[in-house]
């Protein structure tokens, strides 16, 4: 599997996964409908980095981007967001893309990263736990999940 920076060209590879994992609802807290230059707005405006993962073959399997959580005094926290095609998870894309990233992000000079809104039954919480990411904290019955009802969203933070 091959990490890199995308590409404008990359977006028309990323839409059709980023599309189906927002409409599902379960994981992210954009809405379902969200059209696609909004869409593309969200995933790649700056100042975000984004990147892919590439099979074999070339095709793009996955992306993330990483991005000042803060501004100003606060600019050295960063943000990401992921997404692996779910034709291809369980292939360890995720765990890929979120090294890859997390390495970016010190490189870059962050000190610790930080996910807003991580919503309690993604099964991503088992992977960023184990990358050292802690649950700082939960605000409940935040997120309405479409197979569990109202469900909470974390607020998790790793040093880097």
């Amino acid at each position: 599997m091959l990490i890199r920076e995308a590409t404008a060209g990359d977006w028309p590879r990323i839409w059709p996964f980023w599309h189906r994992i927002v409409a599902a609802g379960e994981t992210y807290t954009w809405a379902p409908d969200t059209p696609e230059d909004a869409a593309r707005r969200l995933w790649t405006a700056p100042p975000k980095r984004v990147y892919v993962a590439e099979d074999g073959a070339g095709a793009v399997v996955g992306s993330a981007y990483v991005t000042p959580n803060y501004g100003g005094p606060a600019a050295g926290i960063a943000n990401a967001g992921f997404m692996v095609d779910p034709d291809h998870g369980g292939r360890g894309i995720g765990r890929a893309l979120a090294a890859h990233v997390l390495a970016s992000a010190k490189a870059e000079g962050y000190r610790a990263m930080v996910f807003n809104a991580v919503v309690e039954t993604n099964p991503a919480v088992r992977l960023w736990t184990s990358l050292g990411f802690t649950v700082l904290g939960t605000v409940p019955d935040a997120f309405d999940h479409p197979l569990h009802g109202r469900v909470g969203l974390h607020v998790m933070y790793r040093a880097l």
